[in-house]
């Protein structure tokens, strides 16, 4: 019993370490860039030693992947919490866009996944991360709208690369102050404009 708690008091430490290390990064990343932020900073904010930033991490930069994976993944999240399944395929992508747009008006969100993402990690690294948080909510939405017949089929990845390129231009936008309103406007347009039918036909008909 002993030798299983102090299994599960040095994992606990050990998860404790890792998220200080990447909560410490992500404020420094935000506040200064990858670029102007310092190892020591880093350890210095988070309250460990160098040694055990090395322990977790084999450098900054695998530091900063970690932080863009989870910003990542808290954005898929918030999405795939506005579009449950039992929401209708339209409205499953209309609220995980507005969840989208509202999810990357975090502070200094958009500067980890859209700007300094690519740049440090590279496109192709930034597209993995992608296809497994943001873009994989996006395209099981439009799966499910071509599924439903809300949507003409399209071939997906080439469809969700495009949708997905539009809906991160909208974000860069909006931070930078453009009209959240107008853009939104655009993208539904953008999401009804593929539909076989006029969306007000789209909903299944109300029984009495």
């Amino acid at each position: 019993m002993q030798q299983k708690s102090a299994r599960r008091s040095n994992r606990d430490r050990t998860e404790a370490t890792r998220a200080d290390l990447i909560a410490a990064a992500r404020k420094l990343f935000t506040e200064k860039s990858y670029a102007e932020t310092g190892t020591p900073e880093i350890v210095a904010a988070a309250g460990v030693t160098r040694g055990a930033l090395y322990h977790h991490f084999a450098d900054k930069q695998a530091l900063f992947a970690a932080v863009v994976e989870q910003e990542a993944a808290i954005v898929a999240e918030e999405i795939e919490r506005a579009s449950p399944p039992s929401l209708f395929a339209r409205d499953a992508l209309i609220a995980g866009s507005d969840a989208y747009l509202a999810a990357m008006r975090a502070p200094g969100r958009t500067r980890l996944l859209l700007l300094d993402g690519p740049a440090v990690l590279g496109r192709a690294a930034m597209d993995e991360i992608d296809n497994r948080h943001g873009n994989r909510t996006l395209r099981e939405g439009l799966v499910a709208a071509m599924r439903a017949q809300t949507m003409v089929k399209l071939p997906v990845e080439a469809l969700t690369a495009l949708f997905a390129a539009a809906f991160d231009r909208a974000a860069l936008a909006v931070e930078a102050g453009a009209s959240t309103k107008d853009y939104r406007a655009v993208l539904m347009a953008l999401i009804d404009g593929l539909s076989p039918v006029p969306p007000q036909a789209l909903r299944p008909a109300r029984t009495r």
